[in-house]
């Protein structure tokens, strides 16, 4: 019988543990937490200082039952669960369940599933960190405190089924913002205007910019304007009056936290913040990888902090050198500052091996999780590279009466970390894209070959995407590493918000939400005080504030929020969307209703009709079976897919959107696939990039 016990959450990361320890260690999953607030109630005595009601959750009995009996007889109980306030919470619940002291020597933590992590970690065992649960329960506390208050009066005022929670409805209330300053945006006409000149006697040709007159800057408001200053210089003579030659760098961006890992996956994977956390756990707890079994890829993926070890760093800088030369080192190693209110307990997220690069174990990886896992290799070894050096040039061009084009040339000279990686943008920065200018001298007289006038108009702010919503929460402070993608993925589900190419923006439903939480609990959706109450949590964790004096200064405010809802909110009715499809059983306009999996129809008669119906998004491409209609569906747990009308005689269906073109090389149906278009049929080897403007949603959708 094996002498020592280890306990983690998951059964992939037990699998891992076990080939690390030897035969005298057991290592088990309890599947994580096995014991929680009632579901049926608050579960705090807000009478009697807030102390909690934890009960087994449902379902766990045979697990705690398998785990009592792991722990009989044993020397040693290891509690090795994740190494945040979660993993804490976990190991302090299991500590109850197994009538472990909680201040022995029992607790384990490391973050990365290595050999010489997990046996380091085993000799140097620790108490339960209380601190760290009390920050736990302190966040755990609030939120079911906002939630099991708030809810009830939702559902009583405005509708069933609905519920708020605090991070969520100050993400909710981020959304309606912006799509106020969208609906507030005023349009205003501007032009800009460029020139194409050749150097007088040479075939240097070149694109310049108009600046303004006299070394000031000219905002060109209407075409009236522009028209005149290029009537007046279709005469003019112009000279280049200014050439100045120069330098830029460009440094590498810091190793992955969680918010910038979710920020490049969206951007540069089209992964949501969902995938991505699912796809990074697996990498965490480990992969089988051929040749050496179930192995942790990446350190801890829940981190704020941009430290690396130096183990790390050397091992870096060894395989630079080796790849690439010195050059491509930096002339010091590459330190990155965090943030003040970043948990430095964690390092960045990196790989833990760097001799398993991402092409030598391609073949023990699912398509994604190999895309995820070479976006953060190649993110960790560019940080510590050197940085990417270019060439500048602006010349100016000038005419006797002053006015002035300028033209800005740009050219890398060095590559250095852009070799491997480059940070993605939600906007493509065109500064930083090689724009050569031909040799240009001070005095050269330049001929005008065409003026360029252009219309532009100021365009509103763009609405968030995942990308730059989990951006934005964690620049205003609001949630931590691991609530990012949980709070996105609840604000979406719960029909608060909806999703259109990626954007996402208010449902109706969501703004009268939204307009009820900033009416009656302002203090609940304000974003300084929410960030407040992260400060407040950290303070619990560190042990310079007790958790119930954070619980009771937040009740203490909440409450008289809350007697005033109660007492003075009145019934808000939300009408149905009435549709134009009749229903054939009663006659009545069908209308639109909210399921947790999207959208349908329902007959308004209900209860005396109840006639439901999918609402029929046609795809404009027929099926190639039976020549009907391809329509987008949905399955039982909301997943899209493209199936005939006439099933179920039909059968033919797809998981990928349909084109409506035929494949040039087999006249197979052509399909979106990620970013490419692709033939349907798997024999063919058809394949084409989509137009950038024309990309559907994409995968991860």
């Amino acid at each position: 019988m094996a002498k020592n016990l280890v306990i983690v959450e998951s059964a992939s990361k037990a699998t891992t543990i076990k080939k690390y320890l030897g035969k005298n260690y057991k290592v088990v999953a309890s599947l994580g937490h096995v014991r929680d607030l009632p579901k049926s109630q608050m579960g705090i005595d807000l009478e009697n200082d807030y102390e909690p009601k934890y009960i087994t959750i449902r379902g766990k009995g045979d697990i705690i039952a398998k785990l009592k009996k792991d722990a009989k007889g044993v020397d040693h109980i290891y509690l090795a669960t994740d190494p945040d306030r979660e993993g804490e919470a976990i190991a302090w619940h299991l500590a109850y369940i197994l009538k472990i002291d909680p201040n022995e020597k029992v607790r384990i933590t490391f973050h990365e599933i290595t050999k010489s992590a997990v046996v380091s970690s085993v000799k140097k065992p620790r108490a339960v960190d209380i601190d760290l649960v009390d920050a736990q329960q302190t966040r755990r506390f609030i939120d079911r405190i906002v939630g099991y208050s708030i809810s009830p009066i939702l559902w009583k005022k405005v509708k069933k089924g609905l519920s708020a929670g605090r991070v969520q409805s100050v993400a909710v209330r981020m959304i309606c913002d912006r799509e106020d300053e969208i609906n507030a945006f005023v349009q205003e006409e501007y032009w800009t205007l460029a020139m194409k000149g050749q150097v007088t006697g040479s075939d240097n040709i070149f694109e310049a910019m108009f600046y303004g007159q006299n070394n000031v800057k000219m905002e060109l408001a209407s075409k009236e304007q522009t028209d005149a200053i290029v009537e007046h210089m279709k005469k003019a003579d112009f000279t280049i009056t200014s050439v100045k030659k120069g330098t830029k760098t460009r440094s590498p961006a810091a190793p992955f936290t969680t918010s910038t890992l979710q920020q490049d996956a969206a951007r540069k994977l089209n992964f949501t913040t969902k995938k991505t956390m699912m796809l990074a756990q697996q990498l965490y707890e480990g992969v089988d990888i051929k040749g050496s079994g179930s192995t942790g890829l990446v350190t801890y993926i829940r981190t704020d902090s941009k430290r690396i070890s130096d183990d790390a760093a050397n091992a870096a800088k060894q395989y630079i050198l080796d790849q690439y030369g010195e050059s491509y080192l930096p002339s010091s190693p590459r330190i990155y500052k965090n943030k003040s209110s970043a948990q430095d307990a964690h390092e960045a997220i990196r790989p833990t091996d760097l001799n398993l690069q991402p092409e030598l174990i391609k073949e023990s990886l699912s398509r994604d999780q190999y895309r995820l896992y070479k976006l953060i290799w190649e993110r960790f070894i560019a940080s510590q590279m050197a940085n990417a050096e270019y060439d500048t040039i602006r010349a100016e061009i000038t005419d006797q009466d002053g006015y002035i084009f300028r033209a800005n040339g740009l050219k890398t000279t060095f590559k250095g970390f852009i070799k491997i990686y480059t940070e993605g943008r939600d906007e493509e920065d065109e500064d930083e894209k090689d724009s050569e200018l031909p040799q240009l001298n001070e005095g050269d007289k330049v001929s005008v070959l065409q003026f360029l006038p252009k219309q532009n108009f100021t365009q509103p702010p763009a609405r968030y995407n995942e990308a730059s919503l989990v951006k934005a929460l964690e620049d205003n402070g609001i949630g931590r590493p691991s609530t990012y993608s949980p709070t996105i993925s609840t604000i979406i589900s719960r029909g608060y918000v909806g999703k259109e190419k990626k954007t996402l923006f208010p449902t109706d439903l969501g703004k009268i939400v939204n307009d009820v939480m900033l009416h009656y609990f302002p203090e609940v959706v304000n974003l300084t005080f929410t960030a407040s109450l992260e400060e407040r949590f950290d303070d619990v964790e560190e042990g310079t504030v007790q958790w119930k004096k954070v619980v009771d200064d937040f009740y203490k405010s909440f409450s008289v929020a809350l007697e005033n809802a109660q007492e003075n909110m009145d019934k808000i009715e939300i009408p149905d969307e009435v549709s134009d499809v009749i229903c054939e059983k009663c006659g009545r306009n069908m209308v639109v209703k909210l399921s947790r999996t999207g959208k349908f129809l329902a007959c308004p008669g209900f209860p005396e009709c109840r006639n439901t119906k999918p609402i029929i998004v046609e795809t404009g491409v027929d099926c190639p079976k039976c020549n009907g209609k391809i329509l987008e569906k949905k399955s039982k747990k909301g997943r899209t897919y493209f199936g005939c009308e006439n099933h179920p005689e039909c059968d033919f269906f797809l998981f990928d959107r349909p084109v409506n073109e035929k494949c040039p090389k087999c006249s197979s149906l052509l399909i979106h696939k990620y970013s490419n278009i692709k033939c349907s049929n798997q024999e063919c080897d058809y394949i084409r990039k989509v137009e950038k403007d024309k990309q559907d949603q994409g995968e991860g959708q």
